[in-house]
């Protein structure tokens, strides 16, 4: 990729996937001296390492649940039979956002646990493990843009993980989001950047490995109102970032390349007051196994208000054709949320391929608060 953007004289990089970032991409684009957008290796920790991250949690004070970190099966299995259930297995490392079970039962989690450390379903990612507290609340994403020194935060967003409706079935990598959130009110907002973001950045900086990028916190917010972390990411999240691309005025090109110089400051981000809603096609049988290749065809879409992001796809033989779970992301923005979820779904099923289906309860949390 690093002679390629010098090939193409390329002189700006964002860097999108967790792979390449934990990979260290930015790093070898900064040595080439080119503008990078995206942590470096190190600093992409607080996603590829589960276990670097609650450890960095613990020794900063920033709220999250309590955990234990295993390498050796029978050790996970004590831990978990003494700690009960419901409570949650992760795989430390990268497993493209499925790397999580929230197990039910203490032999959910045992199965979870051992299925892991032998390296069964995620390889090297499951090489060691966190079991953690489950937490109880409404999950919400937090999105920080980071240049090692300063944070500026981005509206908040919701994302529907589990893959059917009622939030029943297997953690995805995203299965629809909203845009605002009632849940992340101004004071919950405000703790989140307070408490979590701003330690993360500091610590970071202070450790030699300062952030550059988006830092993406996933938070658990429980009837307090007061956010704990459930995981970081180093980079813009799939679904939630369409709907904030719908609401964002400005170029987001160019506080990107902002936060490449170091030079963020007291940059202010002008927001729509409208809402925006997204509702992800995917293939059925994701997150685990799906038939790829099937032809993927869009019908017009006369609402301007409406835009299809593509995700796995791409054209083959004059065709277009998935190759990916998650196939696209249907967006719409409008006055209200009911508006802009009526409208998304209204398009969803323009986008037509052999068992496509899509949850048909986006944003059902925001809906029922409004109704009460």
């Amino acid at each position: 990729q690093v002679a390629l953007a010098q090939r193409e004289k390329i002189d700006f990089v964002v860097v999108g996937p967790e792979v390449p970032l934990a990979a260290g991409l930015a790093d070898r684009l900064a040595e080439a001296g080119l503008k990078v957008f995206g942590p470096s290796a190190k600093a992409a920790q607080l996603e590829s390492s589960k276990g670097f991250t609650k450890e960095l949690c613990r020794r900063h004070n920033i709220p999250t649940g309590a955990y234990e970190r295993f390498t050796d099966a029978d050790e996970a299995v004590s831990y978990i039979r003494a700690q009960g259930a419901p409570i949650v297995v992760k795989a430390d490392g990268l497993a493209a956002g499925k790397g999580v079970v929230v197990a039910e039962t203490v032999d959910q989690a045992i199965e979870a646990a051992r299925d892991m450390l032998s390296g069964n379903r995620f390889g090297t990612a499951g090489a060691s493990v966190v079991i953690e507290e489950f937490l109880v609340g409404e999950e919400a994403s937090f999105f920080a843009l980071c240049d090692g020194e300063h944070a500026l935060p981005l509206v908040g967003a919701q994302d529907h993980k589990r893959a059917f409706d009622g939030d029943k079935g297997p953690n995805t990598g995203g299965m629809g989001a909203y845009s605002p959130v009632p849940i992340l009110d101004q004071a919950t907002f405000d703790c989140a950047m307070r408490e979590i973001v701003l330690p993360t950045a500091k610590a970071m900086k202070d450790a030699g490995t300062p952030f550059q990028g988006v830092l993406y916190a996933g938070l658990m917010i429980g009837k307090d109102r007061k956010p704990r972390l459930v995981e970081y990411n180093c980079r813009f999240g799939d679904p939630e970032t369409q709907v904030q691309m719908l609401r964002l005025e400005d170029d987001l090109a160019d506080v990107c390349l902002k936060v490449a110089r170091g030079n963020l400051g007291d940059t202010k981000l002008n927001w729509l007051k409208e809402a925006a809603a997204c509702v992800v096609i995917a293939v059925d049988g994701y997150p685990n196994e799906f038939p790829k290749g099937q032809e993927v065809v869009v019908d017009p879409i006369d609402d301007p208000s409406v835009t299809v992001f593509h995700a796995g796809t791409i054209p083959r033989g004059g065709r277009m054709v998935n190759v990916a779970g998650r196939v696209a992301s249907v967006c719409a923005r409008a006055a209200t949320l009911s508006e802009a979820l009526a409208k998304a779904y209204e398009a969803a099923p323009k986008v037509r391929f052999e068992g496509a289906r899509y949850r048909t309860d986006i944003g059902y949390r925001a809906l029922e608060q409004r109704k009460g």
